[in-house]
């Protein structure tokens, strides 16, 4: 950067990361064309993706490329960096950075010098040393591994129709099992359940009542953020669709896909999904910011962070205080995520202008969940509904959420076509292994053999 240049250095392309730069572009609108000041996003990847239509994306009902929005075209006067971020470092005002092609082309790693520094790395799946989920376990974060849930849900009924001798076989492939009852856990499990009980019209030896459905919750209760009636309510009406719901109940192990329980219970599954939980990005923990017990950055209900000058923070890594008396600190969602962005940029403009900061504050909105086609629940401003009007309003909610008409239209377009066609019921697998063919005609054996 020009060293006459005052430059922002946005760390994480998600939520916060994007609408914070997004709101940037407008408020210093004239020192961005003057070049006064230079705003660079640095993320691993080129798209923010919208994680409430994840679930959709996954069951087919919208394609995964919609769901994301490029960051190069959203930020026009922004410079976008593709990397990871391996260090903050404060004192010296840097970062340093990772940059794509690190590990095909053998790039060296580069330290960006920074005026003023929004952390907006966001949150990884919260693991627990469990023996073997690591190897089979998989998160529910990211439009890849809804891909990929897409496609494995969809080969296990394949591999069950291909072998219709094995019952061990046929067993294992048809039993899917999900740990953790938030949002993503519940929307994932719904969202797939009915895609795949549409799916075994497809296949003659396949009823839906051979597979095994079931959600692994450690706590008394399920989506704790819309109350208890309409959880309880939700917990029935998965039960009604022959889910099981196991409240109270720990996984102990999943070697080699042995799925083994606190109650007692065992069995094998071709497909384990963990969505218990988040933790803070690890990058945070090994900068010299000031954290919490929980290693999040602590911040100020400005959103700038404690005791340091020209820092701010906001979403699942910060510890944003709650002065709304809900909670100590805002819950790690994308409800906050987004309003915390508008603020975070306002209070950037606010100390380039020279004017004074303003505070966090949110009125609790509500909550909405998906649970499959035509199924949902809902709780918005204390009006609780379920079954097809709370869809309606999920579906209403987050299309208003999207970022860009672009990315608004394609969403509409696909939810028209699905009104006159049946989703695309078709496993894709062999996405992982792409030269698994050529290896093949070069005479080589692959992994995946």
């Amino acid at each position: 950067m020009p060293s006459e240049r005052k430059h922002i250095v946005i760390v994480g392309g998600g939520y916060v990361g994007m609408y914070t730069a997004l709101r940037l572009q407008k408020r210093l609108r004239g020192e961005l064309r003057r070049g006064e000041i230079a705003v660079t996003v640095i993320d691993p990847q080129s798209y923010m993706t919208y994680q409430p239509f994840l679930p959709e994306a996954a069951a087919g009902n919208l394609e995964p490329r919609h769901v994301v929005a490029p960051l190069r075209r959203v930020l026009p006067r922004c410079r976008i960096v593709n990397g990871y971020v391996t260090r903050i470092d404060h004192a010296s005002r840097s970062v340093t950075v990772r940059p794509a092609g690190a590990q095909t082309a053998g790039v060296p790693e580069r330290t960006i010098g920074y005026d003023r520094l929004v952390v907006a790395l966001g949150s990884i799946s919260r693991t627990l040393p469990i023996p073997g989920l690591a190897e089979c376990g998989i998160g529910f974060k990211t439009v890849e591994e809804a891909i990929f849930l897409r496609n494995h849900v969809l080969h296990q009924l394949d591999i069950a129709a291909s072998n219709p001798g094995d019952e061990d076989v046929r067993r294992r492939a048809l039993t899917f099992v999900f740990v953790g009852a938030g949002f993503a856990g519940i929307e994932a499990l719904a969202e797939l359940e009915d895609m795949a009980r549409d799916a075994c019209r497809f296949y003659p030896d396949i009823e839906p009542s051979d597979m095994r459905w079931m959600m692994v919750e450690a706590t008394d209760r399920i989506l704790p953020e819309v109350g208890p009636e309409m959880g309880r309510w939700t917990t029935e009406a998965l039960r009604g669709r022959g889910i099981e719901v196991k409240l109270e109940t720990l996984l102990k192990s999943a070697e080699k896909r042995h799925i083994v329980l606190s109650d007692g219970e065992e069995f094998d599954a071709g497909t384990l999904v963990w969505t218990a939980g988040v933790k803070p990005h690890p990058v945070v923990k090994d900068s010299d910011l000031p954290l919490d017990g929980k290693s999040r950055i602590r911040t100020t209900d400005e959103l700038t962070v404690e005791g340091l000058d020209g820092v701010y923070a906001a979403g699942d890594n910060a510890a944003v205080p709650d002065r709304s008396g809900f909670a100590e600190f805002t819950a790690p969602n994308a409800q906050h995520a987004v309003r915390q962005a508008k603020r975070l940029a306002d209070n950037i403009a606010a100390d380039v202008h020279g004017r004074p900061r303003k505070r966090y504050e949110h009125k609790y909105v509500g909550s909405v969940a998906s649970l499959g086609l035509h199924k949902g629940v809902a709780n918005v401003y204390g009006l609780k509904l379920r079954g097809l009007p709370a869809w309606v309003m999920h579906r209403t909610y987050h299309l208003s959420r999207m970022p860009t008409v672009n990315r608004k239209f394609r969403i509409t377009a696909d939810w028209t076509l699905a009104l006159f066609f049946r989703r695309e019921i078709v496993s894709l697998g062999e996405l992982e292994w792409p030269r698994q063919e050529f290896e093949l005609a070069a005479g080589r054996r692959t992994e995946s053999d």
